[in-house]
C-alpha cells in the first residue's frame, strides 16, 4: 500500500504539506471497452478531493469555480487504486485554491505512477448561494445538510 513515505513515490514533494484526500479502487462501471478509466471519472475525483480539502477549512457549501488545465500523463486501468493528494495553494476571503495530485497504484505490480495534477478553486457559499468568508462560523450544520433533524 502506498503511503506518504512510500519508496516508489513518484512525485518529489511528498511531505506534510500534502494531505490524503481520497482513495478509490477503479471498477468496470468507470472503464471503457478497452479497460481504461474515463477521464471524466478522474475529473470528478479531483473535484471531490478538492471539496474534502476545502471542507477542512470551513463547514460551508463549497462550489467549484474553476479547474485549471488537466493533462493525463498515463492511462488508468480497471483495478488500479487511485489516490488524490491535496495541498492548499492559496487562501482568499471566500475561496480556496487547491493543488491536487492523482496517482495510480497498478493492480498487477503495485507500482505507483503520476496520473495528473490540477489546480482547483472553490468558493464557500451560504444557503442562497452567495459567497461568504470561509473562516466564518459553520453555515451548514451536518444535520441540516442532509435533511436530518437534530
Amino acid at each position: 500500500m502506498s503511503s506518504p513515505t512510500h519508496p516508489q513515490t513518484p512525485f518529489e514533494a511528498r511531505d506534510e504539506t500534502w494531505s490524503l484526500a481520497l482513495r478509490h479502487i477503479t471498477q468496470p462501471k468507470s472503464a471503457n471497452h478497452q479497460g481504461s478509466i474515463f477521464g471524466g471519472v478522474i475529473l470528478s475525483m479531483i473535484d471531490e478531493a478538492t471539496y474534502v480539502e476545502a471542507r477542512r477549512h470551513g463547514v460551508h457549501r463549497w462550489l467549484t469555480v474553476s479547474i485549471e488545465r488537466v493533462e493525463f500523463q498515463h492511462p488508468v486501468w480497471m483495478g488500479d487504486m487511485l489516490t488524490c493528494w491535496t495541498k492548499v495553494a492559496r487562501f482568499g476571503t471566500t475561496s480556496i485554491t487547491v493543488n491536487v495530485r492523482v496517482e495510480a497504484e497498478r493492480f498487477s505490480t503495485a507500482d505507483v505512477i503520476n496520473v495528473t495534477t490540477a489546480t482547483v478553486t472553490m468558493v464557500s457559499t451560504n444557503a442562497a448561494g452567495k459567497p461568504i468568508p470561509f473562516r466564518s462560523p459553520p453555515s451548514m450544520p451536518i444535520a441540516t445538510a442532509f435533511g436530518l433533524q437534530s
